[in-house]
């Protein structure tokens, strides 16, 4: 295995298991979760499921949604579903709740940094989207719609869901829609691989471009490129 292939696969794996725990650490903080954790935690509230365990059930379900847009997954897209929600569990399962802002506020910020972090490394090790980033822009295209409306409508319903189902939704995940396209900006460019160490890779690979803010409208006209930055 080349050096290169092994650096895709070691930021691949390292970024989507600070996903996990970055997620896990939103809820312990208690102040909102980012769209897709609050539908989560909403149907865990209702099904006595673990919230990683949904996430990996959600993502699956969403992967299925692919084959009649005629998306194909990458091993980054399959890795995504499992292990993201594994390592959000495990995290709930070693750090408790906190209690008072002193103590939330910091956590939050931690949190939303450390998915930053874990957004930069997972896409550029360019190994395929998330099944829901797939889902988005696979929408993109067989509608023709731009990809912020179809991106704000699809999270609008998510978070809307999985609020009425008890969800958590608050400051932090205000804070995580400002934050997380920034943070993940900066990232993508400091965990950037170059073009020229590019490798065949198991499935379709997304390009290294700093993305949109993910949480929030771009001001311009996005490409698909831009926009992946969810699990």
């Amino acid at each position: 295995m080349s050096t290169h292939l092994t650096r895709r696969l070691l930021q691949l794996y390292v970024g989507l298991a600070l996903y996990g725990v970055s997620s896990g650490l939103l809820v312990r903080a208690g102040l909102g979760l980012e769209p897709w954790g609050v539908l989560h935690q909403g149907l865990a509230e209702h099904t006595g499921l673990s919230i990683g365990v949904v996430s990996i059930i959600v993502g699956a379900a969403v992967l299925l949604l692919w084959i009649p847009i005629r998306q194909r997954p990458g091993l980054g897209t399959v890795s995504n579903v499992f292990a993201i929600g594994i390592f959000m569990d495990a995290t709930l399962a070693v750090v408790p709740d906190v209690r008072g802002l002193l103590a939330q506020v910091p956590l939050t910020a931690a949190a939303i940094v450390c998915n930053g972090v874990a957004t930069g490394l997972y896409i550029s090790a360019r190994f395929g989207p998330g099944p829901r980033d797939g889902l988005m822009t696979g929408l993109h295209k067989v509608t023709g719609r731009s990809i912020r409306l179809v991106r704000t409508s699809l999270e609008v319903v998510v978070v809307a869901t999985g609020f009425l189902l008890g969800g958590s939704l608050g400051i932090g995940t205000v804070l995580y829609a400002l934050a997380i396209g920034p943070l993940a900006q900066f990232f993508l460019r400091l965990f950037a691989i170059p073009e020229g160490a590019k490798e065949p890779a198991s499935g379709p690979a997304p390009e290294v471009t700093p993305p949109a803010p993910a949480r929030s409208t771009p001001a311009a006209e996005p490409t698909p490129r831009r926009a992946i930055l969810r699990r």
